[in-house]
């Protein structure tokens, strides 16, 4: 009777384990593209932070401005001091929902299709955000990625009349993240 006891213990701690997954990256890609006329404007971050909890589906972003790194270190540095203003608002921020946690299972290979809703924080305004992306797990390992746009104008950055030839109001976002599990 003990053993059974103690095996029922262990097996629903084993399942709520499971459950509660959470997986994490310090070194996810975050990239941005901005197509004008003048030119295309590219950059990426490869500092992203990012927690995703399995059981949950709770996700949350933190993506230190200042380490977009551009093809021109000038525009490295008009990006910083001109737009984003890094030094007064070095991180962006998303937290949110995997709304179809349920179907995906972080156990079983797969590409699973992913809804993901939340707020973002840059440049300190937060909106809401509607995107969809992927998780593929494949022995064991955990990979996500999405890509959405965004309105520059809608995180209140504002493009100098001089350079609005040069720059896009609308930016496309592309993630993605190597995630390991935690421990």
């Amino acid at each position: 009777m003990k053993r059974l006891f103690l095996l029922s213990i262990a097996m629903i701690f084993a399942v709520n384990s499971a459950q509660a997954q959470r997986y994490f990256t310090k070194n996810g890609t975050i990239s941005f593209f901005s197509k004008s006329s003048a030119e295309n404007i590219e950059a990426v971050n490869k500092k992203v932070s990012c927690v995703v909890d399995a059981a949950t589906g709770k996700m949350e972003f933190g993506v230190l401005m200042k380490a977009f790194e551009f093809e021109k270190a000038l525009m490295q540095e008009h990006f910083n001091e001109n737009y984003v203003e890094s030094d007064k608002f070095p991180k962006a921020t998303f937290k949110g929902k995997i709304s179809n946690i349920s179907s995906i299972d972080f156990q079983k290979d797969g590409t699973y299709p992913a809804v993901i809703s939340g707020q973002m924080t840059m440049h300190g305004v937060t909106k809401d955000i509607n995107a969809k992306g992927t998780f593929t797990i494949k022995g064991g390992k955990v990979s996500g990625n999405s890509e959405f746009n965004l309105l520059l104008s809608e995180y209140d950055i504002q493009i100098p009349a001089l350079v609005k030839e040069n720059i896009s109001n609308s930016i496309k976002i592309t993630v993605d993240v190597a995630l390991e599990a935690a421990p």
